[in-house]
């Protein structure tokens, strides 16, 4: 698909969920190669996990943006918020708009559903609103692998059909997908969706399995593995996220007009990861091997006893398996970070922020 290059020097740059686990890695490689300009940050810093960690990552920004050629500002806030949302994009104007805040998680959206209408919908259904009224060279969103739900058709393409969700959660990305388009076509915005496929790493998300797990394990819990440890999944380490969206965030959709005289809509979407599916055992085994190697754990760590085999669970499917190559077609990049290298710097994060 013809792209439209992006300068993000100079200009303003609108990252939603920042002090979130992409959000925050994605700021400060805003902040560590922008040549001027500003970072506009938002988040309502909620209590779905621990807040600590995203005031954490938000200190790491604050102290980049004490030596970055852009500037840095953080608004506290919500996107259901409307009027904040008005009030941010007509006093800032950014030039490129990152959605990235969302209520995540599969499990979570059944116990709480109203959480992620309020959030994945009412909120990015704001943003578009926004960027209608004060329009932006390009619209960034998250998106998931979770809308493939139980497709079985391994690797998942951008081509696939993804209209049966199998949790809320899903449901909602795969809306934030048709909402955009509609927006695309009807008002021009240029709008790119990504569908990550479980990120990991540093200063991860404490609710994602191999975190979980670190934090059970060193407690002496038993971890649950499900489907009975049938499972694969395509995890993709955060660097590889943000060298992702970066890329993408330089390159817009082109516009153009169709036969009809009307535009046709500057919309895209893409999958980011990482191309290699492992086996839920093996990830678990690398992870445990790097734990021991980090000092997180004892040597003599018993393993076995700390394991269980359980069915699977509710929202969750055996399978997640990218096909990127339309995003590497278009942009020239693939994720490379392999799961080792990608565990052995959590673990080595992990030993030194908790001790």
């Amino acid at each position: 698909m013809p792209k439209t290059p992006v300068s993000l020097d100079g200009k303003t740059v609108l990252v939603t969920g920042s002090p979130g686990f992409i959000g925050a890695n994605l700021v400060l490689r805003l902040l560590k190669e922008m040549q001027g300009g500003t970072v506009v940050s938002l988040d309502n810093m909620n209590d779905y996990y621990d807040p600590k960690l995203k005031e954490y990552r938000l200190s790491l920004i604050e102290q980049a943006a004490e030596t970055a050629k852009a500037k840095h500002v953080f608004i506290r806030g919500s996107l259901a918020d409307k009027a904040l949302m008005d009030r941010v994009f007509a006093e800032y104007r950014p030039a490129v708009a990152v959605n990235l805040a969302a209520q995540a998680g599969v499990r979570y959206s059944i116990d709480h559903p109203d959480v992620y209408i309020e959030s994945n919908l009412i909120g990015f259904f704001n943003v578009l609103e926004a960027c209608r009224h004060y329009p932006v060279e390009h619209l960034v969103y998250a998106s998931s692998s979770s809308v493939y739900g139980g497709n079985k058709k391994v690797p998942f393409s951008v081509d696939d059909m993804v209209d049966h969700p199998v949790s809320l959660y899903a449901a909602t990305k795969k809306s934030n997908e048709l909402l955009a388009h509609s927006y695309a076509k009807l008002y021009n915005i240029p709008c790119t969706g990504l569908r990550f496929f479980t990120v990991y790493g540093p200063a991860g998300r404490p609710d994602m399995f191999y975190f979980s797990a670190t934090q059970k394990l060193v407690k002496g819990d038993t971890i649950s593995i499900f489907n009975y440890g049938n499972c694969k999944r395509d995890f993709t380490f955060v660097d590889d996220i943000v060298e992702g969206v970066l890329r993408v965030m330089r390159g817009a959709p082109k516009k153009a007009v169709g036969e009809d005289g009307l535009p046709l809509p500057p919309y895209a979407v893409y999958n980011i990861g990482g191309g290699t599916p492992e086996n839920l055992l093996d990830y678990i085994g690398t992870l445990q091997e790097e734990l021991v190697r980090a000092g997180v754990l004892p040597r003599d760590y018993d393993f076995e006893a700390h394991k269980k085999l359980v069915p699977m669970q509710p929202g969750d499917v055996p399978v997640t398996y990218a096909d990127s190559s339309a995003l590497e077609n278009d942009y020239g990049f693939r994720p490379t970070v392999g799961i080792r290298e990608g565990l052995r710097a959590f673990a080595e994060w992990y030993k030194a922020y908790y001790g």
